[in-house]
């Protein structure tokens, strides 16, 4: 296994089970399975632990990924960023309209829902992370 792939699963697995964490302590405690109202819009229980977990593991993860997977990117830092967020909301689009799906529409626990939506998101993030985001300049033989 190259040395990259390892030390973007071993801290993209660490900040997943971090992100699975805090949608469980947002979904079960912060939230109460309670609807979340601002006033202007009401949040889903499963939908505010949605994003109270996806806003602490955005900034965990990027700076993973810029500071030990994908160190050797070319890119300025800011670049990267805005790429990053870029590619962060593209999957945190996929990963609500995923539970959308298996919670409101098929009923299924919202804990496993964001689970496997969880499965999902790893393996187009890190396509999109490697390709796009902290991309490497190809050497020339």
């Amino acid at each position: 296994m190259p040395l990259q792939t390892f030390r973007y699963a071993a801290c993209g697995g660490g900040n997943a089970l971090f992100g699975l964490f805090t949608y469980f302590i947002g979904y079960q405690y912060i939230f109460a399975q309670r609807v979340f109202d601002f006033g202007f819009f009401a949040f889903k229980p499963h939908i505010a632990a949605l994003f109270l977990s996806s806003t602490l593991t955005f900034i965990i993860g990027f700076l993973l990924n810029k500071y030990v997977v994908f160190t050797s990117s070319y890119l300025r830092g800011h670049i990267q960023l805005f790429r990053y967020f870029l590619s962060f909301a593209f999957n945190l689009c996929i990963n609500y309209l995923m539970l959308k799906l298996l919670v409101d529409m098929l009923h299924w626990n919202p804990l496993i829902s964001q689970v496997l939506t969880t499965i999902l998101v790893i393996a187009i993030s890190y396509l999109t992370q490697r390709h796009f985001t902290f991309r490497v300049k190809k050497e020339v033989e």
